[in-house]
C-alpha cells in the first residue's frame, strides 16, 4: 500500500535526560549576568533617558517621539517572532543562541551611538532619522542579541534551580547596566558640556562597555542541552504556533515579563521629568532615586533564592506585588517631598525583587511544560513570544506617556530652560503616581492565577521517564483516522496514525 503523505508526522525530538546536568559555576553565572548588563547599558538609556534627550536636547516634539516609539514597537514585536524561528533553525559550531551574541555585539554598540546623533534639521528629516536609527537599534540589533541571550539559559541547563540561579544573576546584575547608564549619564553630560555632543561621547563609552561584556558572555556560556536530530526533523510552523498559543503558562509568564518591563519603562521615563519639574533638580536627585531603588532591588533579588524552596516563586511574586502597592499608596501621602519619595522608592524596590529574580527562570519552566504537553521543545520561540509582549507593553507605555504629556501642553526645547504649564506638571505627577500602581495590580492578578509551581515536579518526573525510554517514544492515534482527520492529528502532535478502516474499508480501493 502506498503511504499517504498526510498521515506522516514528526517524531518526538529526543533531548538530553533531565538528570544529566550539573551545577553551573559562579564565573559562568557572572558572565551570563554580564550579558544582560551589556543589554541594559544601552537599553537602559533607551527606556529612561532617550525621551528626555529627544525633547530637551535635540528639540524633537514629544508627540513625534511618542509616535515613533509606538509605531516602532509593532515592527519590533514582529522581529521577535522572526528571530525566534531563525534561532531555532541556527546550527553552528557554537550552538544555536551563542553565535548571535558574537555576530551582533558590534552592530549593537554602533547602533546605540547613532541614536544620539540626531541632525538639527527639519522636523520631517528628524522624524525619519529617529525612526530608522531607533528601529535599527531596537528592532534589529537588540532583538538579534537579547532574544538568543534569553533563550540561552534554557539551553545551558534543564535543572529548574540552576535556571533560577541564572535568572537571579541575570536580573541581579542587569540593573548594574541601568545604574551605569542612568546614574552616571547626567553628571557626565554636565561634565562634557551639557549638549548633544556630550550625549554622543557618553553613549560611546557605554557602547564600548556593552561590547566587551557581550564577548565575555559568548566565551563563557556554553550550550549543554542538545536536541538530537533537530537538524534532520523540522516541526511545521502551524504546529509550533499552536503549541505556543495553547500553552497557558506561556501567557501568564508573558504578562509577568511585560509588566516588569513596562514598570521599568514607566518609572525610568517619567522620573527624570519628575525630578526636573516637580523637585526642580535635574542633576543629582534623579540619579539618587534611581540608584537607591536599584541597589535595593539588586540586594533583595540575590536574597530571593534563600526563600524560594520555602515559599515558592509564585507566592513570593504575589507578596512582592502587595508590597509595591503599599509603597505606592504611601507615596500618595506626600508627592512633593524628595525624602518621602526616596523612602517609598526603596520600599517599592523590595517588592519588585521577586518578580525580577524569578521571571526568566519561570520562562524556562514554561519551556519544560510545553515539551511535556505538546512533545515540542521551543526555547527560542517561547522567549520570542514573551519578548513580543514585553516590547509592545514598553512601547505602548512610552508612547502613552509622551501622548499624555503632549496633550497636557508639554513644551520641548534644545537645552534651554523653559517654564512648563501646570497642566504638563500635573500629568507628570499623575503618571508617576498611578503607573506602577496599575501595573502591579496586574502582577498580583496573574500571580494568583499561576499554578505551574505546584505541577512542575511531577512534570519533570514524567519527562525524565519519557526520555529514559529513548528517542523512539512516539504518540499513536488508533481510531477515527481518515484523510479528513489525519492532518488534525498531526497538528495535535501525533507520531503514528492507525488508519485501517479508512484504507481497507473504502470503496474503489486498488490492492
Amino acid at each position: 500500500m502506498k503511504t499517504n503523505p498526510t498521515m506522516q508526522a514528526e517524531a518526538v525530538l529526543p533531548t538530553r535526560p533531565v538528570s544529566e546536568n550539573g551545577k553551573i559555576n559562579i564565573l559562568t553565572r557572572l558572565a551570563y549576568g554580564g550579558g544582560d548588563v551589556a543589554c541594559n547599558v544601552v537599553y537602559g538609556m533607551i527606556a529612561t533617558l532617550l525621551t528626555l534627550f529627544y525633547t530637551d536636547y535635540a528639540g524633537v516634539s514629544v508627540a513625534t517621539v511618542g509616535l515613533v516609539m509606538l509605531i516602532s514597537r509593532f515592527f519590533d514585536g514582529g522581529s521577535d517572532v522572526v528571530m525566534g524561528f531563525i534561532v531555532d533553525r541556527t546550527h553552528s559550531k557554537w550552538g544555536q543562541s551563542r553565535p548571535w551574541i558574537l555576530w551582533m555585539s558590534l552592530p549593537y554598540a554602533l547602533s546605540a551611538i547613532l541614536l544620539f546623533s540626531v541632525p538639527h534639521t527639519s522636523a520631517t528629516i528628524q522624524f525619519l532619522y529617529i525612526f530608522v536609527t531607533y528601529n535599527f537599534c531596537t528592532t534589529v540589533c537588540y532583538t538579534a542579541i537579547n532574544l538568543p541571550y534569553g533563550s540561552l539559559s534554557a539551553m545551558m541547563t534543564r535543572d529548574s534551580k540552576q535556571r533560577d540561579l541564572l535568572s537571579v544573576f541575570r536580573m541581579g546584575l542587569s540593573p548594574m547596566g541601568r545604574i551605569i547608564a542612568v546614574t552616571c549619564t547626567m553628571p557626565l553630560i554636565k561634565l562634557f558640556g551639557n549638549d548633544q555632543a556630550a550625549w554622543v561621547k557618553v553613549m560611546s563609552i557605554w557602547a564600548a562597555i556593552a561590547f566587551l561584556l557581550l564577548i565575555t558572555c559568548f566565551v563563557k556560556c556554553e550550550e549543554t542541552v542538545h536536541i538530537a536530530a533537530r537538524s534532520e526533523e523540522k516541526i511545521p510552523v502551524g504546529r509550533s504556533l499552536k503549541a505556543l498559543v495553547t500553552n497557558q503558562y506561556f501567557w501568564a509568564v508573558l504578562l509577568l515579563w511585560m509588566f516588569q518591563s513596562t514598570n521599568q519603562a514607566v518609572v525610568g521615563t517619567i522620573l527624570p521629568y519628575y525630578c526636573k519639574y516637580v523637585f526642580h533638580n535635574d542633576s543629582w536627585m534623579y540619579s539618587t532615586l534611581y540608584l537607591s531603588e536599584t541597589i535595593v532591588l539588586i540586594v533583595f533579588t540575590f536574597l530571593c533564592p534563600l526563600l524560594r524552596d520555602m515559599l515558592g516563586k509564585r507566592n513570593m511574586i504575589v507578596a512582592g506585588a502587595v508590597l509595591v502597592l503599599i509603597s505606592q499608596g504611601l507615596f500618595f501621602l506626600n508627592t512633593t517631598s524628595f525624602s518621602w519619595c526616596l523612602f517609598t522608592t526603596m520600599l517599592r524596590g523590595v517588592g519588585e525583587a521577586p518578580l525580577c529574580a524569578f521571571v526568566f527562570g519561570m520562562i524556562g519552566d514554561v519551556v519544560e511544560f510545553g515539551q511535556w504537553k505538546h512533545h515540542i521543545r521551543q526555547e527560542s520561540f517561547i522567549f520570542a513570544g514573551g519578548s513580543v509582549g514585553t516590547k509592545l507593553g514598553t512601547g505602548i507605555a512610552q508612547a502613552s506617556i509622551a501622548g499624555l504629556m503632549s496633550l497636557c501642553g508639554y513644551i520641548s526645547s534644545t537645552g534651554i530652560s523653559v517654564v512648563q504649564p501646570q497642566s504638563a506638571i500635573n500629568s507628570i505627577i499623575n503618571i508617576y503616581m498611578f503607573g506602577p500602581l496599575l501595573i502591579f495590580v496586574g502582577v498580583l492578578i496573574v500571580g494568583l492565577l499561576y499554578q505551574l509551581d505546584k505541577k512542575y515536579p511531577a512534570i519533570m518526573k514524567e519527562l525524565a521517564e519519557r526520555e529514559a525510554r529513548g528517542a523512539h517514544y512516539l504518540l499513536e492515534v488508533d481510531g477515527g483516522v481518515d484523510n479528513a482527520t489525519a492532518p488534525q492529528c498531526v497538528e495535535a502532535g501525533a507520531d503514528i496514525l492507525v488508519a485501517g478502516s479508512a484504507v481497507f474499508g473504502r470503496t474503489g480501493r486498488q490492492n
